[in-house]
Formats: C-alpha cells, sequence, structure tokens
C-alpha cells in the first residue's frame, strides 16, 4: 500500500473517532508528537512532587500531613501510568528519563517556582491540579489509547487533588488577617504559571496544529485556558479572594471572563530553563536516580537469579 494511501486510511480512522492502538499502523510524526507530549507529561508528574514533598514534614496538621502525602503518592504513580503508556510507542523509559536527565527533554513549567508558604501548596492544588483537569479531561477524548485511557484514571485523583487545594485555600481566606494573606500572596504569584500551563496562545503554539489534526488534543490551547478562567475566578471571589489582574473584567455578550496580557515571556523564559527552580529541580531528579541506584542493582541481580528481565528505578 502506498504511503500517501496509508495516511489517508489512518486520517479516516482518526476523523471518524477509532482509538489507535499501539499495534496499529501509524505515521512517524504522529509517533513522534505523542512519545514527546506523553514523556513530557510523565516527566511533570514527576518533578511536581518536588514542590510539594517539601512541605510533608511541615504541613500543619497531622491530616494535612497524610492527605499531601497521598497525594505525592499518586503523583508518583501518575508519572509511571505515562511512563508505561509511552513504552508502548516503543521507546523505553530509561531513555525518555535520560532525556529528561541531560535537559533535553522538557516538563510543566509552572513546576519550576518555589512553594514559599504552606499556602502554596493549596494553590497548587487548586490552580494547578485545576488546569490540569481541564487539559486532561480533553486529552482523555484523544485518538491514542493507551494515553486517553491513562488520563481516566488520572483524572479522577486529579478530582481530588483540586478539591484538597482549594479546601486549604478557602481554610486560610477565612481565617486570620495574616493567613487571609497568606492565601491572597499565594494567589498572586501562581495566577500567572497557572493561565501558562496550558501552552501558549495557539497562534504561537508550535504543535497545536498537528496534535489537533490527528485529535491527539481535540482542543486548543486557548480553548482549555479560557475555560479555566471562568471556572476559576468564581472560586476566587467565593474564598474572598482577588485575582491579580486589574483589567479583569466579565463580557456579558460572551458570558467569558476577560483577562489582561499574559506575560508570555516570563513563560518562554522558565520553558527555556531560566525559572527560579529549572537547575534545582534537575538536580534533585539526577541526585535521585543516583542515590537509588542500589535499588537498580539489587532488582537487576534478583532478576537476574530469577532469570526475568532487568527492572528500572520507575517500575
Amino acid at each position: 500500500m502506498e504511503e500517501q494511501e496509508k495516511l489517508a486510511r489512518f486520517q479516516e480512522r482518526i476523523d471518524s473517532g477509532q482509538k489507535i492502538e499501539p499495534k496499529d499502523w501509524m505515521p512517524e510524526r504522529y509517533r513522534k508528537q505523542l512519545t514527546r507530549m506523553i514523556s513530557q507529561h510523565a516527566h511533570s508528574e514527576i518533578v511536581g512532587m518536588l514542590p510539594e514533598g517539601n512541605w510533608i514534614t511541615r504541613a500543619p496538621s497531622l491530616r494535612r500531613k497524610v492527605a499531601l502525602l497521598a497525594k505525592v503518592q499518586d503523583e508518583a504513580g501518575h508519572g509511571l501510568y505515562l511512563y508505561s503508556a509511552v513504552e508502548t510507542l516503543g521507546v523505553t523509559r530509561e531513555d525518555v528519563i535520560n532525556e529528561y536527565l541531560e535537559g533535553r527533554a522538557k516538563y510543566s513549567s509552572i513546576f519550576n517556582y518555589p512553594t514559599l508558604t504552606w499556602a502554596d501548596i493549596g494553590a497548587i492544588g487548586w490552580l494547578v491540579d485545576g488546569a490540569a483537569i481541564i487539559n486532561q479531561t480533553m486529552l482523555a477524548r484523544g485518538s491514542y489509547g493507551p494515553y486517553s485511557r491513562a488520563m481516566v484514571r488520572i483524572c479522577k485523583e486529579e478530582s481530588f487533588h483540586n478539591r484538597q487545594g482549594y479546601e486549604i485555600i478557602y481554610t486560610l481566606a477565612q481565617g486570620t488577617p495574616e493567613q487571609k494573606q497568606m492565601a491572597q500572596d499565594a494567589l498572586n504569584r501562581w495566577w500567572q504559571p497557572a493561565i501558562q500551563m496550558v501552552g501558549p496562545p495557539d497562534d504561537n503554539s508550535p504543535n497545536s496544529a498537528e496534535t489537533m489534526r490527528w485529535q491527539i488534543k481535540v482542543e486548543s490551547n486557548d480553548v482549555i485556558r479560557q475555560r479555566f478562567i471562568d471556572r476559576t475566578v468564581p472560586q476566587a471571589h467565593a474564598a474572598g479572594l482577588t485575582i491579580p489582574d486589574d483589567q479583569l473584567k466579565f463580557n456579558e455578550e460572551t458570558g467569558h471572563w476577560e483577562t489582561g496580557p499574559i506575560d508570555w515571556d516570563e513563560f518562554w523564559r522558565v520553558v527555556k530553563g531560566n525559572g527560579p527552580c529549572n537547575r534545582q529541580r534537575i538536580q534533585d531528579r539526577i541526585n535521585a536516580e543516583r542515590e537509588g541506584q542500589w535499588v537498580l542493582d539489587a532488582a537487576a541481580a534478583y532478576a537476574k537469579k530469577q532469570g526475568k528481565k532487568q527492572l528500572t528505578l520507575t517500575e
């Protein structure tokens, strides 16, 4: 069968809403886009453990400590689901992890910001996981079976994280003036990174047109961002907090909240490795791999003794 005919039939399957499975024929570019997206998503889940894990020992109560510990554990599980999904595309998790550790792969820019106070943990759950749910609910309708199915369980767990985060912020906002100011300060610092999180504007996104044609994504960055803003602004107002945007207004005709300019220069600066914590995040992961090498060695020795395949640290 000619290549062009294969491409046409593949696009027909996509347009009819069929799922593409690992053993199905797919264009090499489709495979590469998925490998890029899923591996970056997996890296983001693992790196996302770092700013929150920083607060497990300092959570203000046993209840908060247990909930945060469970959340961080969930994020580790999400990374494992996604590394398993990317392996269905013919790559190994060792290869994609090494790309990240060597600085050749990206992850979500939002995890390059520090968590300065307990309110930041609430802001991450409310804003970061809130944006993630909207994006991942869309990805659950995508064309590649293993990726879309992984999103179903991940979204259920992210919904818990989102409610947990908002409850932290709301509780602080109803507390003492100092606690309310802590919540407001966290919102001030995390708002711009959160609305940047789903990706650059559609007219400046190098991959959106292609991923949407193949329905890896079924909605654009701008649509997802607007849905997040429309959902989050009323939540902030309900908590008595102020969105840090003096140009924010509600458009009665469109039914949407409109924001002022988004600082895309800051977004690209962080994406390119110059955010507050980029180097620290990568070094922390390198250290974790190095310090966990003994686990790999022990697992490899056991697997060899049992006649099984060598294990990886993330298995």
